[in-house]
């Protein structure tokens, strides 16, 4: 199918509408505008070498999803129907690629398609637990408090790795100072200091001449160490898409020194926020455990639920399956026990949750602390490296003068 631009007026507002349509043909997308009450004004076809920045640059943020499904929810929970509700969420949605997708969810709405299978055809945009969540929606009849779960859940899990990006940060622009400094005194104070012996005919010290051989090699053939790390970072990438790479990044992620805890903490409270968000709209508990997993976004944390998910399909309980794996921290297994024994597992994830996400918070207000004296001593080794690379040669010269 054919993807269409168009600029038509709505018969019932007499407003003018701008957005885009699939269709076989010009006239096939007018015959659809005029049965969704439409008067087509302009149709023309896009072109896939159409707006060739907007299709580089632009994507799909969180905080659009958010928006849009929070709106979603608020006209369906008000009583509109579900593709009026589309349509008027359409003309509230300002991110273009957004304005597309929901325009062909819209029309795959009103051709007889549930919801939840027209949101699938965009697996890159609505992953499989939005799609479980409006799927549970609407066969409960909750399809508004499934929506705004979503909305709060999204919303929650972009919060918190918002702020450990932040955390992250610090640490970062430390080590860019650092290698920029290392840099300057490599090669601008060092080659001073060999020109220096060079002209009293002595000989450098072996830590000078190391520094003075890795300046001479960087000028040189600096086109050549350009090359050496282009391909290093390409071959890393390339290894950290295949499965031993996705399983050591994940691994190092949860035993790296300061931040191995704060990821375990976030691992955790992402599992219970979508286990109690699936449980409380109808979602079976086996396939909670089997989305969750995929949520967590960790294969190894994913395995760990995975086998408590054959534990349980087994006859044991969720408390009992989570307790032996390795990187389920204790709380989890030991606030659903208290949830199987009353009866309510989901507001016990809930609960876990949230204390996780707390501490989440303070670690990361925490983290630049903990953090500097580690960047400290790095900077230390550094910087003494480098002042007695530049120090000793000059006495040796003074020693030398007074001798």
């Amino acid at each position: 199918m054919k993807k269409f631009s168009y600029e038509a007026r709505d018969q019932a507002t007499n407003k003018i509408t701008k957005a885009t349509v699939q269709a076989d043909s010009e006239s096939a997308a007018a015959k659809l505008l005029i049965e969704q009450g439409f008067t087509p004004l302009n149709i023309k076809e896009q072109r896939d070498d159409d707006n060739f920045i907007k299709r580089i640059t632009g994507r799909i943020t969180t905080k659009d999803k958010v928006v849009f499904t929070r709106q979603l929810a608020t006209l369906i929970g008000a009583g509109l129907p579900l593709a009026q509700g589309l349509h008027t969420a359409l003309e509230q949605t300002q991110n273009k690629k957004l304005q597309s997708i929901i325009q062909e969810v819209t029309s795959s709405v009103e051709g007889g398609k549930t919801l939840s299978d027209s949101f699938a055809k965009f697996p890159a945009v609505f992953d499989p637990i939005f799609l479980a969540l409006v799927g549970a929606g609407e066969l409960s009849g909750t399809l508004d408090d499934s929506l705004m779960r979503i909305a709060d859940q999204q919303e929650k899990d972009a919060a918190i790795m918002s702020k450990i990006k932040g955390a992250l940060t610090y640490p970062i622009i430390v080590l860019v100072v650092i290698f920029g400094v290392m840099a300057f005194m490599l090669f601008t104070v060092v080659p001073q200091v060999e020109k220096l012996y060079h002209d009293l005919k002595k000989s450098l010290p072996f830590l000078t001449q190391v520094m003075v051989d890795a300046a001479n090699f960087l000028t040189r053939y600096w086109w050549l160490a350009i090359i050496i790390v282009g391909i290093t970072i390409y071959f890393l990438i390339q290894y950290l898409k295949t499965d031993a790479g996705i399983k050591m990044k994940d691994s190092l992620k949860l035993n790296f020194p300061i931040f191995g805890q704060m990821f375990r903490k976030l691992y955790m409270a992402r599992f219970a926020r979508t286990g109690q968000t699936l449980l409380s709209t109808g979602v079976s508990m086996l396939d909670m455990l089997k989305l969750s997993a995929t949520a967590v976004n960790n294969t190894v944390i994913e395995k760990n639920i995975l086998r408590a998910a054959d534990k349980v399909k087994g006859g044991k309980a969720l408390s009992d399956a989570l307790k032996p794996e390795d990187y389920i921290l204790p709380l989890v297994p030991q606030m659903i026990k208290i949830g199987e024994q009353s009866g309510r597992i989901d507001e016990m994830m809930g609960k876990t949750a949230q204390v996780y996400e707390d501490e989440l918070d303070e670690q990361i207000k925490n983290i630049s602390t903990a953090i500097e004296p580690v960047l400290m001593v790095f900077l230390a080794v550094v910087a003494g490296g480098m002042v007695a690379a530049i120090l000793l040669p000059i006495y040796g010269l003074v020693n030398g003068l007074n001798i």
